[in-house]
This record gives C-alpha cells, structure tokens and sequence, in this order.
C-alpha cells in the first residue's frame, strides 16, 4: 500500500525545511493568504533538495485573514487570480529547475468549492488552462473531485489527520468545536482509519467512506513537527510505503 503525504508551506512557519523531510507532497503559499517571491523560492529549493513533489497552495485575495474569509466572487475572477498565483510559483520552479506537479487550493477558497460547484469548476478551469498535467487535490468524495473530472484533471482524493469530520464528509468548520483534533493518539488512530480502511468516524459517532490518497499534514500547529514524524513512522510500521502521486 502506498500513500502521499502533503502538508501546507511558505506560510510564515519555522517548520518548512523540516517537514519537508517528512512529507512527499508541498502545497506551497503562492502569496495572496501567506509568502511572498523569496519564501515560495526557498521552499521549492527545500523541496527539490529532498525529491518532494511541488504544488501551488493558491487562496481568495486575503491575507489579514490568512485565506480564511468566505468571499463570493465572480466566477472570471477566480480563474484570473487562480492563474496569477499559479503562475507566480510555476516561474520559479522552473526556474530552479523543477516541475510543478498539482494545484491544492487554501482555506475558505478550499471549503467552499466543496459546497459551491460553480466555484469548483471556477477552480478547474484555471487549472486546466493553465496546464491539463496538473493534479488536482480536493477534499475527498466531495463535489471538488466530480468537477476535476468533467474539466478533464486528475484529481487527488486528499483527507486530513487532524481535522473532525461532518457527517456528509466534509470538514467541521473551524468555528465549531472538534474542527481540530489536538489528541495524538486520536489522530492517528484517524489517519490509520482513513488510509487502510478507508473510512472516517464523524462527529456524531457515524462512519463515513473515503478514497484516501493523499493526507493533509498541517504545519502550524506547536507540535506539528512531532507530530508529522510520528504519523509518518506509524504508517510505515503498517507497511505502508510514503510517496507522492506516480
């Protein structure tokens, strides 16, 4: 079994170099929610130092909130600011030599193309124009995935360890309490859960099916370090080999 590990970079955190040691996949801040030209520089080169696949981390026009204001805007405007912040990180990457692998939106831009198709589609579309290569993360069984497909991507069904489920699937809202899981053994006894039985428990006791294929690790957290190290040492004892998307 094999699985990738991605986790949110060039977001003003102290952890980048370090989890990028420990992870296969980086969503790197493209500079509207976190970042700027020299920190997405930075962290490309970490990532290819280590062989970690890059992705552009692009966010709603919000940085005071850090991506995490709901916005509604038209749909030309998403594909606009879509394709500026993919642009911007694509440049250096190549740049340095690499290759830019997927596109992973942020915060509220995330969440909300898991209930609004139209801005899922928004989303795909600037993807696919900027180029049809690119895999695509989106929250796993939701409308993120079915929208990829109809526009053509390759969509990467991603669930998070240290986030509480809604029973539909999606995440609790960061407002409510159990959106974030702050017991170890609890989020790993969830990331176990999510990537060989391919399941979640949600926060009203059901069980919901997922299609793991990538796992969010989130970098911010005061222990995310630890952390990371021991989701990543738990899942290989289990046979279960870190890697990014072939």
């Amino acid at each position: 079994m094999q699985i990738d590990l991605n986790a949110d970079l060039g977001e003003g955190c102290d952890n980048d170099e370090a989890l990028l040691k420990l992870v296969s996949s980086a969503n790197i801040a493209c500079g509207w929610h976190a970042g700027d030209a020299n920190t997405m520089r930075q962290c490309v080169r970490w990532a290819l130092d280590n062989g970690v696949a890059i992705g552009a981390h692009p966010s709603f026009p919000d940085r005071e909130n850090f991506g995490r204001s709901e916005m509604h805007l038209p749909p030309e405007e998403i594909v606009a600011g879509v394709l500026y912040q993919v642009g911007a990180l694509a440049a250096i990457v190549k740049a340095e030599g690499g290759r830019l692998a997927h596109v992973k939106a942020h915060g509220a831009l995330y969440n909300q193309a898991v209930k609004e198709p139209a801005l899922a589609e928004g989303l795909c579309e600037a993807v696919r124009r900027f180029d049809p290569g690119l895999r695509f993360f989106g929250l796993a069984g939701s409308g993120m995935i079915g929208a990829a497909q109809r526009a053509g991507l390759m969509p990467v069904e991603e669930v998070f360890a240290d986030r509480g489920y809604m029973p539909d699937g999606s995440l609790v809202p960061r407002s409510r309490p159990g959106a974030l899981i702050e017991d170890e053994a609890q989020s790993l006894a969830q990331t176990l859960s999510l990537v060989r039985d391919h399941r979640v428990t949600a926060i009203d006791g059901s069980v919901v099916k997922v299609n793991a294929q990538t796992v969010c690790l989130h970098g911010d957290g005061a222990h995310a370090l630890a952390f990371a190290r021991r989701i990543r040492e738990r899942l290989e004892s289990e046979g279960i080999t870190i890697a990014p998307m072939a």
